[in-house]
């Protein structure tokens, strides 16, 4: 092959590896991407994202509650979701907060008759707890609240749809931080 072929090819490689990055750069510069919460998602933005959460918390699957799902618990689970899940999530039978309007994407609400996270193995859920979600508004609350705490609102949640009369009397008496005068 002559170096002119050898070259062009080099070039030509070169050519297209870069393209897509000038690309993606005149696109973000010129307004292109969507930053609002209103905006809509990229292309494949839900699946890659979808894919990187559901690898991360692959191994939380096996993962086990050192705190019972009795009745004490699942009331201090109540306090710890009243106080920092409800603005997002809301409570049972209730309309979405105006946060929660405003997030993108849309946070789950967590209790019937939505399926919430009563599907998924606790450890998964307090994976979610723990560490939160990026870019979907999912804080982590490894920092403010203890290991006790995350796995009591962790069994509230797995057991949104078979909560005992008073725990679910307690959690829908409760308030929002919004609603509180």
């Amino acid at each position: 092959m002559s170096k002119k072929i050898i070259f062009a090819i080099l070039i030509g490689l070169l050519l297209g590896l870069l393209i897509p990055f000038i690309a993606g750069y005149l696109f973000l510069i010129s307004g292109g991407m969507p930053v609002a919460t209103k905006g809509p998602p990229l292309p494949l933005e839900r699946t890659i994202a979808r894919m990187a959460t559901r690898a991360a918390m692959r191994n939380q699957t096996e993962l086990t509650s050192p705190v019972s799902a009795d009745e004490v618990n699942l009331l201090a689970g109540v306090k710890v979701y009243q106080t920092n899940c409800a603005i997002c999530h809301g409570l049972p039978d209730d309309t979405p907060t105006a946060v929660a309007s405003g997030l993108f994407p849309k946070p789950p609400h967590l209790f019937p008759p939505d399926i919430g996270v009563i599907d998924d193995p606790v450890g998964k859920i307090f994976w979610k707890v723990k560490n939160g979600i990026r870019l979907t508004g999912m804080p982590g609350f490894v920092d403010s609240l203890s290991e006790t705490e995350m796995w009591q609102v962790s069994l509230l949640l797995l057991n949104a749809d078979k909560l005992p009369g008073r725990v679910k009397q307690k959690l829908q008496a409760g308030s929002t931080p919004t609603e509180v005068e």
